[in-house]
């Protein structure tokens, strides 16, 4: 009962000295530690922290039954352990930071522009993301291999370098165009800039990722791999089956019409509402029914 009593006055005594910056402390630290669990889960990464933590526990048992020179090797890698999480972790790192910088606190809203600015380029936007959808359509039919990457806030500069500038005013002949099969451009993406075709012929990342479906050729991998390196939005038909498919964050959503691509593009690249204020009803769903890969 003594022993009952004592931790009780120990934990009143732990609350008294407990202040705001205490609590915003915890907060702060449960929210980053939260936060670090769901970018490495389900992905390779996860795999990597339960080794290190499979090795830790490895190092607590060498220092109770006194296995020096397990405990001794043990010393030396986590002497390193900083600068090989750096390392190994490099793609979850540059993922989170990104996510930061996207995020309110990163500047979007730090500057404001006119309505009739915001409607401008809210009409620019539908008219590239029009034309996508009829050229989309077409290579449907035609069964045309096109690779389309809208980009959003990560800006896509060292893709860009890698293909031709365009900087052109979007429309289906363009667009067909540039994914004509005798066409130079034609094996490579096209980047979309602020509603303008801005560069074609550029290289993407492939995805690393093993659990993509060995169905899929470059041109979807691709894709997956340029999804999971930015918040790109990006648009892919099939060479051999003419089939549509969509890939964002890393996932790759298949099967679309031309309908069904209109509405996901238009709940994807189109702001929640316009300049003059008015809610746009979200058509997220239409995504969801594609199939994952």
């Amino acid at each position: 009962m003594d022993f009952i009593t004592g931790l009780w006055d120990t934990f009143v005594a732990l609350i008294h000295t407990f202040s705001l910056s205490d609590a915003l402390d915890v907060l702060l630290v449960s929210f980053i530690i939260y936060n670090g669990i769901k970018l490495i889960r389900e992905t390779r990464a996860e795999q990597l922290v339960k080794g290190i933590i499979i090795l830790m526990g490895v190092y607590a048992a060498s220092v109770v039954i006194h296995l020096n020179m397990m405990r001794t090797l043990l010393d030396y890698f986590f002497n390193f352990t900083i600068i090989a999480l750096l390392v190994i972790f490099q793609p979850e790192i540059r993922r989170a930071l990104e996510q930061i910088g996207r995020s309110k606190l990163g500047g979007k809203y730090w500057f404001q522009i006119s309505s009739e600015e915001a409607e401008k380029a809210l009409q620019k936007k539908r008219k590239c993301l029009n034309a996508v959808v009829e050229a989309s359509g077409k290579f449907q039919k035609s069964k045309t291999g096109a690779l389309m990457v809208f980009e959003m806030q990560t800006k896509l500069g060292d893709i860009i370098d890698t293909g031709t500038i365009v900087n052109a005013e979007p429309s289906v002949p363009l667009i067909g165009n540039i994914f004509w099969n005798k066409a130079p451009l034609h094996d490579g993406a096209m980047v979309i800039r602020d509603g303008v075709i801005y560069a074609a012929g550029c290289i993407l990342p492939l995805t690393k990722s093993d659990t993509v479906s060995v169905d899929l050729g470059t041109r979807h991998r691709a894709a997956i791999g340029m999804s999971e390196n930015s918040d790109a939005v990006v648009v892919v038909v099939s060479e051999e089956t003419g089939q549509i498919s969509i890939a964002v964050n890393g996932v790759l959503t298949r099967n679309y019409t031309r309908e069904t691509l209109q509405s996901a593009l238009e709940a994807l690249l189109l702001p929640e509402e316009n300049a003059n204020g008015e809610k746009r009803t979200s058509r997220i769903p239409s995504i969801r029914r594609g199939r994952k890969s």
